[in-house]
């Protein structure tokens, strides 16, 4: 059976990535995090409850050979990648002047130089691949964007423009890996319920109840469906979003600049 490698699969999105292929795809699962505990327990868990394989890597992800290791990794143990999510991610909430410069570098290193590269040493190994059956794809590459990628947010300049290369070498990669019978999908969320939003109960439950604010499985379930029966390039779950997105693009500079006064940072 061929395995799924999930990236920050030890919590959050990664961690329902992680159970949904295994649970409705029944594929074996690698999971890698820099979460050493929560790592081990995920790989248990998911093992016992769906009687898949587990493998599990602990890993600095931001270090610069983190992508090579994840690849020899595999080598070694003969693990067949046929699905690889890269959602491994972090958010750096300031104005960028004040943002330590360390930080900058473990977000690109996480969100680019990783990201491309475990999809360069994969999808070499997934055009290689030859299935015996032509409708069948040789395999997949899903990489977590954000709807942030759509538009320019100040106070997250450096992530809004690292999801932006996410979402636009996902799309380039994805003419490129079509004659190939791999499938290559960006997914654009926008907010998502994973209990850190900064909100009370009540307001929370209006945007639940709005579908503003997506829970995670829902998100997890409708990227998947996606990257399995469609051949779309893109994925932004939630109809909202595609109502935001226009709207933010084309607010005034003005409306703009008065709104990042009200954020409580030293700008």
């Amino acid at each position: 059976m061929a395995y799924a490698l999930v990236t920050g699969a030890s919590s959050g999105i990664g961690l329902r990535y992680a159970t949904a292929l295994a649970r409705d795809y029944h594929y074996n699962i690698l999971l890698v995090s820099n979460q050493e505990k929560e790592l081990e327990l995920a790989a248990q868990e998911i093992a016992s409850q769906f009687g898949v394989q587990t493998d599990s890597l602990y890993i600095n992800l931001a270090a610069q050979n983190a992508a090579e290791q994840v690849y020899k990794f595999c080598k070694d143990k003969k693990l067949e990648v046929e699905v690889l999510v890269n959602n491994a991610g972090m958010l750096i909430f300031d104005a960028f002047r004040n943002t330590d410069p360390r930080r900058i570098e473990t977000l690109l290193m996480l969100h680019v130089v990783t990201m491309t590269k475990l999809c360069r040493l994969f999808a070499a190994d997934m055009v290689q691949r030859q299935t015996t059956n032509d409708k069948r794809p040789n395999g997949y590459i899903l990489n977590m964007a954000s709807m942030s990628a759509w538009m320019a947010m100040p106070s997250i300049t450096c992530y809004n423009a690292s999801k932006s290369y996410v979402l636009n070498f996902t799309k380039a990669l994805w003419y490129e890996m079509k004659r190939h019978h791999v499938r290559v999908l960006a997914v654009t969320p926008g907010s998502t319920d994973t209990g850190l939003l900064p909100f009370g109960p009540t307001f929370g439950k209006i945007l639940r109840f709005f579908g503003i604010t997506m829970p995670p499985e829902k998100l997890v379930n409708r990227a998947l469906k996606v990257l399995f029966r469609r051949r779309k390039k893109t994925c932004m779950p939630g109809a909202w979003n595609y109502i935001i997105v226009p709207i933010i693009n084309h607010l005034p500079d003005w409306l703009v600049l008065t709104a990042m006064k009200r954020i409580p940072l030293n700008w």
